[in-house]
C-alpha cells in the first residue's frame, strides 16, 4: 500500500548541497559561500561533519535570490542576515530604503524629462533650467548635491568634454547656469543607464544640434523601462521575503514551490 506523504517528515528531509546547488542552478561552492555569508539559516551537521540542510535552507536560497533581482547582491543579503539574526524591523527598513531610491531615481527622471520637454518645446531656450539657480551660479559642489553624484565625476565630465560650465573672472571657480545644470542632470541619468561617456556625447550633441534630442528621449523611455523592471522585480522579493517571514513564524509549515 502506498503510504502518503508526511509534510512534516518532508520539512526534516536532508538536502545535500548538490541537491540545493541544482535546484537553484549554481554550484556546490556558491550554496558554501550563501552559507559563509548568512544567506543561509545555520546548518546543522553530522557527528561525521556533513551539512544537513533542509526544505527550510532550499525556501531561504530562493528567497534571497528573488531579492538580490530588485535590491542587488549587498542589500539582499544583509536582509538574509537580519532575519536569521531576528531583527525583522531591521530587515523591513532595508526593504524600504531600497524602495525610496528607486523613489529618488524615478522624480531625477521626471526632471530630466521635463527639462527635455521644454528644450523640444522652445526650440533651446535654457530659461525653465533657472529654478532655483542663483544669478551667479551654482559651484561645483552645490551641483554634485542636487545630483547626488561627487564633485569628481563633475570633473571627469567636464573632461571628457560633455560639460562646460562657466568660470569666475579673477577666481577660476566653475560656476554652473540652469543651461550646465541641465546638462549634468542629463549625463547623471545617463550614467546611470551605464552609457558610455561617448555614447552620451553622442546623445547631447543630438539634443544641442538641429537634429533633436531624439536620442535622449530614447534614452529616458529606457531608463523609465529599466525602473519599471527593477520595481516589479523588487515587488516579487518582497513577496517572497513575506512568505519566507511567514513561514519561520510557523514551525512545521511547508511552503509552497518556489
Amino acid at each position: 500500500m502506498r503510504v502518503a506523504k508526511n509534510p512534516r517528515a518532508a520539512e526534516r528531509r536532508a538536502l545535500r548541497p548538490v541537491d540545493l546547488a541544482r535546484d537553484a542552478g549554481v554550484s556546490t561552492q556558491q550554496i558554501r559561500n550563501y552559507e559563509v555569508a548568512g544567506v543561509l539559516p545555520h546548518v546543522p551537521r553530522t557527528e561525521s561533519g556533513y551539512r544537513c540542510f533542509d526544505e527550510g535552507h532550499r525556501q531561504a536560497l530562493f528567497t534571497y535570490r528573488a531579492l538580490v533581482l530588485g535590491y542587488g547582491v549587498e542589500r539582499a543579503g544583509a536582509i538574509m542576515r537580519a532575519v536569521h539574526a531576528d531583527d525583522v524591523p531591521l530587515a523591513l527598513s532595508l526593504l524600504d530604503a531600497g524602495h525610496a531610491e528607486l523613489h529618488e531615481q524615478r522624480a531625477a527622471l521626471r526632471e530630466v524629462g521635463t527639462a527635455l520637454h521644454a528644450v523640444a518645446g522652445e526650440a533651446g531656450s535654457r530659461a525653465d533650467d533657472g529654478v532655483g539657480v542663483p544669478r551667479g551660479g551654482l559651484r561645483i559642489g552645490e551641483v554634485a548635491a542636487r545630483l547626488g553624484v561627487r564633485t569628481s565625476a563633475l570633473r571627469v565630465w567636464e573632461a571628457a568634454g560633455l560639460l562646460t560650465p562657466m568660470r569666475e573672472a579673477g577666481t577660476g571657480y566653475r560656476c554652473y547656469g540652469p543651461a550646465e545644470l541641465r546638462d549634468a542632470r542629463m549625463v547623471a541619468l545617463l550614467r546611470q543607464g551605464r552609457y558610455s561617456l561617448d555614447r552620451i556625447r553622442t546623445v547631447l550633441d543630438g539634443l544641442h544640434g538641429t537634429a533633436g534630442g531624439e536620442a535622449l528621449h530614447d534614452a529616458v523611455a529606457e531608463r523609465q523601462r529599466s525602473l519599471t523592471r527593477r520595481s516589479r522585480a523588487m515587488l516579487a522579493g518582497a513577496g517572497g521575503l513575506h512568505g519566507y517571514l511567514d513561514r519561520r513564524a510557523v514551525p512545521g509549515r511547508v511552503p509552497a514551490e518556489p
